[in-house]
């Protein structure tokens, strides 16, 4: 493959999609398409997993192929069966499915073994004997050669030996290392003798005690690709120069080759996609763990509310490129408003509550007045909110001395309340420190379902729930975990968390429809933004989460866009 073909600057959205194409009409891999998704089981999978997986996955199922699972679990010391149990969920919970192809990096240690020991009968490999701190003095520079170690040209017999032994335990951590034989004057760092087999007295979530080396991630994922027949081996850029050692290692084999393909990794605004910087958030206290809504992950994001469609849908929008940019967080935010303005149901919730009391209202009567679930969607038909002579509204919906735009409620002032009546404010009741604890008004019996018959208007209408059929409720207020778009400029990025990315209302009120909503049902609380019901809900105390604002950031940088083009 020559380096123009790699060349996206005329490439569609999705550059590797071009590829593909080319492959599958020049008859490459004989028509084949075979992907994989190969995560380290040493964290949760986040936003930036989610492009790779929808990459992977979709352009198998695009090209009538199929795409393997598979762990890349080579490191027993940072891995857990909690991280492989709740990678394979969010795979699943996205809506791909693996089928038969699960697969293990460890299935193959025997296998990657007895290459190694091909490679020492090569004379390709020898096992090293300098401590990590040497090795990498004598690796060199970006701008110095290396320098080779003294133990580079032990015999075949020797190495074998050795590294027979390092398998049989003999040794202790950083004793040996076996290293590839390559050039230590080579541009590409890399390509300086890697390391290929260490010594690991750790035991592994799937193999136990039975190893105690383990193969190194450059010489495991080329082989792993090999063994299973992948055809396109993609990965992110960071990876690019990794590709030169992908290919000596298989070419020096003489085994089946497949095409190591780069893209450029996600980066979001106002977010960290480290993966040691997220363990940081978690292991320090930062956040509540690695499903916090606050947090990029996709049991995080899952759990504040974000759909598996909304994420797909995000992952498409961006494209796949060969550059690195940053993605604006209000993309993400406008995908998931898209997919929720379709589906969830308009509900009344009054996250921080002000007593009304209709005085001309019937006390002890009750009305059971219709609402329309979501315009949106003719077939989610409409429910019954009951209406009384006591409600709550918004403490921001009134103002006692309103400035000239302020279009709600205030002393004397007519507005409608959704779906109900038209009210005017007639009295505002304080305690004795002066604040408001209640309003008198009076409605008009006449504008039922929120029309006047004369004809007259309002610029304001209300949402509210009746007093004394609202639930309690607790609502979490959720904004980004970062003041800074890009927190990777801040000397320490812990020193630019958002001390504002949660706020807690437990004082708030909620129709009664709502009182047993199940997790992760996602809901539109009118005027006030999109949420989803929390695990931590308990019968008739629900606990929301906001997933996001109803405030449009993208459309508003679109129209700005589109303006100055």
């Amino acid at each position: 493959m020559t380096d123009a073909r790699r060349d996206d600057s005329a490439a569609p959205p999705n550059f590797i999609r071009h590829i593909i194409k080319e492959d599958i009409a020049g008859g490459r891999y004989d028509g084949r398409v075979v992907t994989r998704f190969p995560p380290e089981p040493n964290g949760y999978l986040h936003i930036g997993h989610a492009k790779s997986i929808c990459l992977n996955f979709g352009l198998a199922k695009e090209f009538g192929g199929v795409c393997h699972m598979r762990f890349d679990d080579t490191n027993p010391a940072r891995e857990e069966t909690e991280y492989v149990d709740s990678i394979l969920e969010d795979v699943r919970w996205l809506g791909f499915s693996w089928g038969e192809h699960l697969y293990y990096a460890s299935d193959y240690f025997e296998r990657l073994y007895d290459f190694a020991v091909r490679l020492i009968e090569m004379g390709k490999a020898y096992v090293d004997s300098l401590s990590p701190d040497e090795i990498r003095e004598y690796r060199g520079t970006l701008t110095s050669p290396g320098k080779e170690s003294p133990y580079r040209n032990r015999s075949v017999a020797e190495n074998l030996d050795l590294f027979q032994r390092m398998r049989a335990g003999e040794f202790e951590d950083g004793a040996h290392v076996l290293r590839a034989k390559i050039d230590m004057s080579e541009p590409n760092i890399i390509m300086r003798d890697p390391a290929l087999f260490r010594i690991r007295k750790v035991g592994h979530h799937r193999t136990g005690d039975t190893w105690c080396i383990y193969p190194m991630y450059d010489f495991t994922h080329c082989l792993s690709d090999s063994i299973e027949g992948i055809t396109h081996s993609i990965c992110t850029l960071e990876f690019e120069n990794n590709r030169e050692l992908y290919d000596w290692v298989l070419d020096t084999l003489a085994v089946y080759h497949p095409q190591q393909i780069e893209f450029a990794r996600l980066n979001l605004s106002y977010t960290v996609l480290s993966k040691r910087k997220l363990i940081q958030l978690v292991s320090e206290g930062h956040v509540s763990g690695w499903d916090d809504p606050r947090m990029p992950t996709i049991s995080g994001l899952r759990r504040r509310g974000y759909t598996s469609a909304a994420i797909r849908n995000f992952c498409e929008r961006i494209g796949v490129a060969r550059r690195d940019s940053m993605v604006d967080i209000a993309l993400l935010e406008y995908s998931i408003r898209e997919d929720l303005n379709r589906r969830a149901p308009r509900m009344m919730a009054v996250l921080r509550p002000l007593r009304i009391v209709i005085e001309n209202y019937p006390e002890g009567e009750v009305e059971a007045l219709e609402f329309i679930n979501n315009p949106e969607d003719p077939a989610a038909g409409t429910r019954k909110v009951p209406f009384s002579r006591e409600l709550y509204i918004e403490q921001e919906d009134f103002m006692e001395n309103p400035p000239k735009k302020f279009f709600r409620l205030a002393p004397g002032r007519e507005v409608r309340l959704r779906y109900a009546y038209f009210i005017t404010c007639t009295e505002v009741v304080k305690d004795d420190a002066g604040r408001i604890v209640e309003l008198r008004c009076t409605y008009d019996p006449a504008t039922k379902g929120g029309d006047a018959p004369d004809g007259r208007k309002v610029k304001g209408t209300l949402h509210w729930v009746s007093a004394a059929h609202a639930v309690p409720a607790e609502v979490r207020l959720y904004d980004t975990l970062f003041t800074l778009e890009n927190p990777a400029e801040c000397e320490d990025f812990r020193s630019c968390l958002n001390p504002d990315s949660l706020k807690v209302l437990t004082d708030c009120r909620v129709e009664p429809d709502l009182a047993d909503a199940l997790p992760e049902t996602g809901f539109q609380f009118e005027r006030t933004g999109y949420f989803c019901a929390d695990r931590d809900s308990r019968p008739g105390r629900p606990v929301f989460n906001r997933t996001v604002t109803l405030r449009d950031t993208w459309a508003k940088i679109q129209k700005k866009e589109q303006k100055q083009a």
